[in-house]
């Protein structure tokens, strides 16, 4: 594997890569770019990012087999399956009601029954399931919701896009300190923005 050579993560991250096809995740005219290291479209005028970013974010969660991890974004449900692999529960929040059905259905293909998918706004997280050991944002945001920081467990790490839309963004990893929390740049990115309520259609 490609991603291997790039030692763009630790092997539990790539090893869990590796076992989840992301051709399951495309639709048929874009499959082709499945094992090509860049990002593609999928439904509802969204993205599934280029592995090698969905690795190195996966990676900086540090994830262990007993946490529990909130990702904001299902998007194609590819990133999602890679966290149940790695973690106890993931709980996934996704804006448009066809990306979380068509994402339900591919992880039935696969057997993944760690995950419980909702459809709604990111911005305001799970908090009945909180506080997560890990939260991850799959779409860029100004600044880290405030919510979401609530729903972060101590000590607890989120990884998040953070800046403009349409323009380089900062990718962050963020732990939870008893003064708030503390971030460190992983690399430039750009991703989608994340964008405020539940999709009206689709």
């Amino acid at each position: 594997m490609h991603l291997r050579r790039q030692n763009v993560a630790g092997r539990a991250t790539l090893a869990a890569l590796e076992r989840v096809p992301r051709s399951l995740f495309l639709g048929a005219p874009h499959k082709r770019l499945a094992y090509r290291d860049r990002a593609a479209p999928i439904d509802c005028g969204q993205t599934i990012s280029q592995p090698t970013i969905v690795a190195m974010m996966t990676d900086a969660l540090a994830l262990q087999p007993h946490m529990r991890v909130l990702e904001i974004g299902t998007g194609s449900g590819y990133q999602t399956a890679i966290l149940a692999l790695l973690a106890a529960h993931v709980y996934s929040v996704e804006r448009y009601r066809l990306l979380s059905e068509l994402a339900a259905e591919r992880l039935k293909v696969l057997h993944v029954d760690n995950v419980s998918l909702r459809v709604g706004d990111g911005h305001f997280g799970w908090p009945e399931e909180a506080p997560f050991d890990r939260i991850l944002l799959t779409a860029a945001a100004a600044a880290v919701p405030s919510d979401l920081v609530e729903q972060l467990a101590d000590d607890g790490i989120l990884v998040a896009p953070i800046g403009p839309a349409g323009h380089t963004q900062e990718l962050l990893r963020c732990r939870r300190t008893a003064d708030g929390l503390v971030g460190e740049k992983i690399a430039d990115v750009r991703f989608v923005p994340m964008v405020a309520g539940v999709a009206r259609s689709l």
